[in-house]
């Protein structure tokens, strides 16, 4: 994994530049590319130095890596924070947004007909572009938790959760998740720092270190960053 620890006010537009170096590479190779998106109130600052970008958005696909099950245009929805500092301020084609389903009342089915979305637009086995995570201090990542059980999914690429943090979520799966071409890790925050550590160094008892896939970059503060060795920083 490559860690580029940077000064708390540079978060954001460092990561917006390697994401749109991604997105770019990937339209041209490929013809099209997918953007997983986690939220969270982290990833603001670099949604919005994304949308300021010039990218050729009518050939990129944007997709939840997760969702609390809360009412459509809720504070609490992700898709609420990605549209308002992304997606409302860039010329996207509405068919190249896919909300997840979470409203739906049978949320397994909503789950199943989400891998199947992601197959069309990601190939079969399903491999994103590029995938944005985060990290929780308890650990989790997208909306794997500790001892939730949708950790331990090895079939499928999109679950539902239990409660946590007082929602019920849907998410992409380990497997799903590290079979990106891509991902950013996006961190920040001192509280964060002995997660981070763990992160790096591949502790598999949480379950962000159990996302393995061909290329990461971490791109945390000082202060997410400052156990990870030195020689890291960037």
């Amino acid at each position: 994994m490559e860690v580029q620890a940077v000064a708390a006010a540079e978060v954001g537009g460092t990561a917006a530049a390697l994401v749109a170096g991604e997105l770019q590479a990937a339209v041209a190779a490929r013809g099209r590319a997918t953007l997983a998106l986690s939220g969270g109130t982290t990833p603001a600052a670099m949604l919005t130095a994304l949308a300021a970008r010039r990218l050729p958005w009518e050939h990129i696909h944007v997709l939840q890596v997760d969702e609390r099950v809360a009412r459509g245009g809720s504070p609490d929805r992700n898709m609420s924070m990605l549209a308002a500092r992304l997606l409302d301020a860039v010329a996207i084609p509405a068919t190249n947004v896919h909300p997840m389903a979470v409203t739906d009342p049978d949320l397994d089915a909503a789950a199943d007909r989400y891998a199947a979305l992601l197959r069309v637009h990601a190939g079969n086995p399903a491999r994103l572009d590029v995938v944005h995570l985060g990290v929780g201090s308890d650990g989790h990542t997208a909306s794997l938790a500790p001892g939730e059980e949708a950790v331990q999914v090895s079939d499928r690429d999109v679950a539902v959760t239990g409660f946590y943090r007082g929602y019920r979520r849907m998410t992409m799966t380990l497997p799903l998740l590290s079979r990106a071409r891509w991902t950013l890790w996006l961190v920040t925050g001192g509280h964060k720092a002995g997660v981070v550590g763990q992160l790096v160094a591949g502790d598999a008892s949480i379950p962000a270190a159990r996302v393995h896939t061909e290329r990461a970059t971490l791109v945390a503060d000082l202060d997410a960053a400052a156990l990870v060795g030195s020689s890291a920083h960037r």
